[in-house]
């Protein structure tokens, strides 16, 4: 019997200390596309804790709110337009299309770039047409590798896309979003998607989540975000997330 409680004491042990070792699950949230309207994009970046904000390039709002977001200690990523069906290029300045030279291409991602200042990395805006072109994810791979400490996170807006494997294949740091936070602007549609990232956290590990400067969502946000670390769970920057997922990478010798 002294035997049997040693050993479930043991495993008691082991299993508190692992658990310790893995930490809480981490939560990233990544507000969209920010560039707009200032009064909305303003009120997100007053959320509490570290949310990562994405900003649209070409925008009348986009330079005052990454330069905002990064005052606040805030990640800033460049929200890049891609396009998201055929015959439809994306709508937003400063979009990637099919119909594009590599040339063109570059250049289009280099005035993107620099329209959204102190971007940190790049993720997709829209793009369910372009995303699923291994051609057309080679050369943005190939953009975002050749700029300093750039990472990538696909928005994921169809299952079909290829963007993570390229983005790996060619060693750039990168993230997939796991919850829309507000498929719909409708408050009980986000409170119910708020569970489910929970839930997904606790499962995984770790989760990201990406919700818009809607009402709703901001509403939500302003009242849940204090509970989470309470509640066991720990929010951060997106690119911590990022930087954890290439830690534990191996390489290639």
């Amino acid at each position: 019997m002294t035997r049997i409680r040693t050993g479930a004491l043991a495993l008691l042990l082991l299993l508190t200390t692992a658990s310790a070792a893995i930490g809480p699950p981490r939560i990233a949230i990544i507000i969209d596309d920010l560039g707009y309207r200032l009064k909305a994009g303003q009120r997100a970046i007053d959320l509490p804790g570290p949310i990562s904000f994405a900003v649209l390039p070409g925008t009348p709002r986009a330079f005052v709110l990454a330069t905002e977001a990064h005052a606040r200690g805030k990640d800033v990523l460049l929200h890049l337009p891609l396009q998201a069906r055929a015959n439809d290029p994306a709508q937003e300045p400063l979009g990637l299309n099919l119909d594009m030279s590599r040339e063109e291409f570059g250049d289009v991602f280099s005035r993107a770039l620099t329209s959204v200042p102190y971007a940190i990395g790049v993720n997709s805006h829209r793009g369910s047409m372009l995303t699923r072109h291994p051609g057309h994810m080679q050369w943005l791979m190939d953009e975002i590798g050749s700029r300093e400490s750039l990472f990538f996170v696909d928005s994921y807006t169809t299952h079909h896309s290829v963007a993570m494997k390229i983005a790996r294949e060619s060693g750039i740091d990168a993230r997939k979003r796991d919850v829309f936070l507000d498929p719909d602007r409708n408050p009980d549609t986000v409170a119910r998607e708020f569970e489910r990232m929970k839930r997904l956290a606790l499962r995984r590990g770790s989760v990201v989540a990406i919700g818009h400067p809607y009402a709703a969502t901001l509403e939500l946000l302003e009242r849940e975000l204090p509970k989470l670390a309470n509640e066991g769970f720990e929010l951060v920057s997106i690119s911590v997330l990022v930087q954890n997922d290439s830690a534990r990478t191996p390489t290639n010798p």
